[in-house]
Formats: C-alpha cells, sequence, structure tokens
C-alpha cells in the first residue's frame, strides 16, 4: 500500500507542528506545507524535506489528505474546495464560524465519502479518555482557560478561540443537551470579547461553569469534574489529573460514626483516604496528543472509520458557542443602554 499523501495549510503557530508529526508518522506522506507568507512556507519545507506553496490551491490534485490551521475566517472557503474534491479534512478549531458555514461542509464531506475532522485536541488527552471510561455522571463542572494575548487569533474572540475547547469537552462527558445558560464577556484588546464566562444548565441536571481569558497574565488550563461518587482534577497545562472515587461505604450513614469513640473519629481521615477513596493519578508525560489526533485521522482514512472528533460533534460545539456569543452581546447592549456597563 502506497503511502497517503498529506498537505499542511498554514503552518504558523500551530500547522508547522502539523507538519512534523505528518513527516514522523509512518504509511504518511507530507507532499507539501502551503502558507501565503512564503518565507515561512518553505523555512518548513526545507525543515521536512518537503514542497512548499504560496496557494493552497496548488497542491488540491496532489494530495489525498490536508490539515489546515488558517485563520477562522478561511476555513470554510478553504475546506469546502478540497472536500468539493473528495480531500479528506482535518481543520483546526473552531471548524468554522458559523452553523450554516459547517452544517454545509458536513453535508459534501457525506456526498464525497470524506472524512471530515474537527480539531480538539483535548479529546486525545489521556485524562478524558480516563473519564469516558469510567462513565461517571458529572453534576457540576468548573473550567478555567486563561492565557495572555497572543494576537494568532484576532479574527475571533475567546469564546471561539479558548473556550471551544472546554465546550467540546463537556459536551462529549455529559452527553446532553443544553436546557439554558447565561453568559457575559468583555473586550479589552480586540474588537471581540476577550474575557468570558458562563454557565450552562443541561437537561440532564448537570451544571457547568466555564471561564476563559486571553488577557490574563498568567497561563491556566483547569477543569474540575463532580458527581456524586467522583471528584476528578485535571490540569492541562501540568499534563496531569487525579481522579478520586469512592467506595458505597463512603457515606456517614455506613461509617456509622455516630457510635464512634473520639480515637476512632481521629484516625478516620486516613482510614477514609486510605481504603474508601480510590485515587488514581494519569500522567500526560510521554503523550502528545497532537500526535494521537493526527494518527486518528490517518486511521480513519485508511480503515474508513468515523472519527473520533466528527463534522457533527465540531458543529454542536459552534452551535453552543454562537448561542454563548448572543447572549454575551445582548448582555453588552443591555449594559449599554442601561447605563450600568459605565
Amino acid at each position: 500500500m502506497s503511502n497517503l499523501k498529506v498537505a499542511v495549510i498554514g503552518v504558523g503557530h500551530l500547522g508547522k507542528e502539523h507538519a512534523r508529526v505528518y513527516a514522523e508518522l509512518p504509511g504518511v506522506e507530507l507532499v507539501g506545507v502551503v502558507d501565503i507568507q512564503r518565507q515561512q512556507a518553505e523555512k518548513i519545507s526545507q525543515q521536512y524535506n518537503t514542497q512548499c506553496f504560496s496557494n493552497y490551491k496548488e497542491v488540491i490534485d496532489k494530495v489525498e489528505a490536508v490539515s489546515i490551521a488558517v485563520p477562522t475566517k478561511s476555513h470554510y472557503l478553504i475546506a469546502k474546495e478540497f472536500l468539493q474534491c473528495g480531500v479528506h479534512v482535518m481543520i483546526e478549531k473552531p471548524m468554522t464560524g458559523t452553523v450554516s458555514e459547517a452544517r454545509e461542509l458536513i453535508d459534501i464531506s457525506k456526498t464525497k465519502k470524506a472524512v471530515l475532522q474537527a480539531g480538539y485536541i483535548e479529546r486525545f488527552n489521556p485524562a478524558i479518555d480516563a473519564i469516558k471510561k469510567l462513565s461517571i455522571n458529572p453534576r457540576f463542572i468548573e473550567c478555567h482557560r486563561l492565557s495572555p494575548f497572543t494576537f494568532r487569533s484576532a479574527d475571533i474572540g475567546v469564546v471561539l478561540d479558548l473556550m471551544i475547547h472546554d465546550i467540546d469537552i463537556i459536551l462529549h462527558i455529559t452527553g446532553s443537551k443544553v436546557k439554558k445558560f447565561d453568559a457575559v464577556g468583555v473586550n479589552v484588546i480586540s474588537d471581540k470579547e476577550d474575557i468570558a464566562n458562563v454557565r450552562i444548565q443541561f437537561q440532564n441536571g448537570c451544571v457547568a461553569n466555564l471561564t476563559a481569558s486571553r488577557v490574563s497574565i498568567t497561563s491556566m488550563r483547569k477543569m474540575r469534574l463532580f458527581s456524586e461518587d467522583s471528584y476528578i482534577s485535571i490540569d492541562y497545562q501540568k499534563r496531569d489529573a487525579l481522579i478520586y472515587k469512592k467506595s458505597p461505604s463512603l457515606t456517614l450513614k455506613a461509617l456509622n460514626i455516630t457510635e464512634m469513640d473520639v480515637s476512632t473519629i481521629a484516625d478516620l481521615k486516613s482510614y477514609v483516604f486510605g481504603d474508601l477513596l480510590k485515587v488514581e493519578h494519569i500522567t500526560m508525560d510521554n503523550c502528545e496528543p497532537l500526535k494521537k489526533e493526527l494518527e486518528s485521522f490517518v486511521d480513519c482514512i485508511v480503515k474508513h472509520k468515523n472519527p473520533v472528533v466528527s463534522g457533527e460533534e465540531g458543529l454542536k460545539a459552534i452551535e453552543v458557542a454562537n448561542d454563548i456569543l448572543y447572549e454575551i452581546e445582548k448582555n453588552l447592549k443591555f449594559a449599554h443602554n442601561t447605563g450600568y456597563g459605565g
């Protein structure tokens, strides 16, 4: 079997990492990299011993699959042209800027029988895999995703830039539709929201509180999940996670604490954490989620499988994100009209 011919469209901060991974994957031939910044395309092409191009149209007839890592405003047009030619497409998040664009790409991919994968890298995080395997039913989820302003995604606000990762993960974990939400956002540097907070209530009763900022001095990427029998803490930045899962015996009634003497109660803490709580530490040090993501994309193409993060799932995240943006805009107008905005 011949190698799968792949190109990367846009080799800036993230795209150049796609090129690196493809160049290392067995069964894959990186036939070219594309960037409107010719100097950058040349630099990456030399680094990975491949061709460089300034226009994505030049590689359409040369490839079987592409990664698209250009600014969001160009995702739809570029992906559409490749899909219409039957080329498999992996698009970095968010898949598109609008719901209608995402739906059209999904329809084309089905018609052409081409794989369409949305680039939500956190789905390939070992901690997320572990959570799904435990079949945890979360009741409350809290997410913080903060970073300094990078100027790389100025064409979109922080909801589509950063919060979309957590939106996708929460939709994936809860498996429930949104019932209602409240959202606020503030413009600080750009003309779009740079800080946002949303509280989402799902139809299954789970509540999620998400905060995203791209004007923070320090970076933070954390998620905490609470269920009736588990507590999970994930630090994406430190690349580790802790999962606490309790025994059915861990209740005040089961422990019969009212009949314990003082000395027994004093030892209860060590007993609970030693015998009644299962603590699992998940490390992510030896795993590169991007490599797993692109390996999965290639595997789906070769074995004719559905992607881990399909176009439909990319659409769901965009639908929720756009509803959040509408709510933010509505609240901003209310604040301005009533004078509460200062």
